[in-house]
């Protein structure tokens, strides 16, 4: 079973960057896809990237261009660089093994400011 859990978000202001952290537990780490989801007030969660096993990236068009994520499995964390900052990326962001199951983590607030 692996258990994730986020941090790194923060305040920052519309054109910043923020790099936020997924360190996981678990033997079964590396083979595991990963994605990051977010969730704005009165919105929907949903997937803006995601990382397989082997290292292959997904993102969603909102993010693309914009955000990395990466891996490092001796480490058992995912990364996620997010550059170019927009108010409209404003949510708690979750990290999550794929396809997710039961219960979310308590995620990490990001703010972007206008």
């Amino acid at each position: 079973q692996v258990q994730l859990v986020e941090s790194g978000g923060g305040l920052v202001q519309a054109g910043g960057s923020l790099r936020l952290s997924c360190a996981a537990s678990g033997s079964t780490f590396s083979s595991n896809a990963i994605g990051w989801y977010r969730q704005a007030p009165g919105k929907q969660r949903e997937l803006v990237a995601r990382i397989s096993g082997g290292g292959t990236t997904n993102y969603a068009d909102s993010v693309k261009d914009r955000f990395t994520i990466s891996r490092d499995n001796a480490k058992s964390t995912v990364w996620l660089q997010m550059n170019s900052l927009k108010p409209e990326d404003t949510a708690i962001y979750y990290c999550t093994r794929l396809p997710h199951s039961g219960s979310w983590g308590q995620g990490t607030q990001v703010t972007v400011s206008s």
